[in-house]
């Protein structure tokens, strides 16, 4: 069962959201908020799997919210997926930085959102269909210039061509399939760049990615 909670400061879309998702047989909406100071809180004590975060609400955004629930520990496995109104919103990328694990536009149809918080919840990145890589390579390029990120010292050079796969979208099949290996061996390449590098899941091994230089925008 994957626990969800909704963070929006609209009711009818927190209710519209609520009567989809609980109608599935894998997920339960655990509670609701209409700020991002609510829903911080909210995470602390109800600890969901996902959480379904407005970028725009008053009094505390949901950059702000997800830069506050990614910094407390003891929320490590809590995976957040950005709301927006808009494609190119101007805040994805700072959010996708902060540590949220991908986002989606509020007119998603409802088997992409499904399936996005399934993928969101067993660890994968997610970023909305109509959305690519390039764009977040843009936001890369426009937020900040190249910072040197040490750790990638650590990685082998296979970690890296795998990484550099992971920020061009590929899947660890889709990987595999590149890399002449198993979808297996895939996964475990990707997770050991994830632990070397501290990332929280594969959205923020995009983010490294980029702003290292291992992949450069375009």
């Amino acid at each position: 069962m994957i626990h969800i909670l909704l963070a929006d400061d609209q009711a009818l879309v927190r209710a519209g959201f609520r009567a989809l998702l609980n109608a599935e047989d894998d997920m339960q909406v655990v509670g609701e908020a209409a700020n991002g100071d609510d829903a911080v809180k909210l995470v602390a004590s109800l600890r969901p799997d996902v959480v379904l975060m407005d970028i725009r609400m008053p009094h505390c955004d949901g950059l702000e919210a997800t830069r506050r629930i990614v910094a407390d520990e003891r929320l490590s496995h809590v995976k957040i997926i950005i709301l927006t109104t808009f494609d190119l919103d101007e805040y994805i990328f700072e959010a996708l930085r902060a540590g949220a694990s991908g986002f989606l536009v509020k007119d998603t149809e409802p088997v992409d959102l499904i399936r996005g918080i399934q993928a969101v919840a067993g660890g994968d990145a997610l970023l909305s269909p109509g959305v690519t890589r390039q764009l977040i390579a843009e936001f890369a390029a426009l937020t900040r210039k190249t910072v040197p990120v040490p750790e990638l010292e650590a990685l082998t050079e296979r970690e890296r061509e795998v990484m550099a796969l992971v920020a061009a979208g590929l899947s660890n099949d889709e990987i595999a399939e590149q890399l002449v290996v198993s979808p297996a061996t895939a996964k475990t390449h990707v997770s050991r760049a994830m632990v070397k590098l501290g990332a929280r899941d594969r959205a923020q091994l995009v983010v490294f990615a980029y702003e290292s230089g291992l992949v450069r925008p375009g």
